[in-house]
């Protein structure tokens, strides 16, 4: 199972460097329209090869679509949390209630109990 994850690792990277090598040429970004230029007075631009641009936005979309599902999940975690203390809560009550040493009723009820 290691060497088929190595070979998908492989494989990813290979189209990775499929991609940057086919998308190298240089693009200007902008941070602004150039319409806003006059009343911001400066032109927030810079030039980066189209690969890194087109690996940004996939990581970005994957880091929002992580935290997206985080903020989905909150309430069963919610539910899980309290499922879990309130479990922990019986379980300590519980071995509050067990006897200790021996109660001398239970003892006479399993001596005169068949042996099965």
């Amino acid at each position: 199972m290691r060497y088929v994850r190595y070979l998908v690792l492989v494989l990813i990277g290979l189209c990775l460097l499929l991609i940057a090598s086919a998308n190298r040429g240089m693009v200007s970004l902008q941070l602004l329209p150039g319409e806003f230029v006059p009343y911001v007075g400066r032109n927030w631009q810079v030039g980066v090869p189209l690969y890194l641009v087109i690996f940004a936005a996939v990581a970005v979309g994957v880091f929002l679509g992580f935290v997206w599902e985080w903020l989905r999940e909150h309430k069963h975690r919610k539910v899980a949390a309290r499922s879990t203390r309130q479990a922990k809560q019986l379980s300590r009550e519980v071995e509050k209630l067990k006897p200790t040493e021996k109660d001398e009723v239970l003892a006479l009820i399993e001596k005169d109990k068949p042996a099965a």
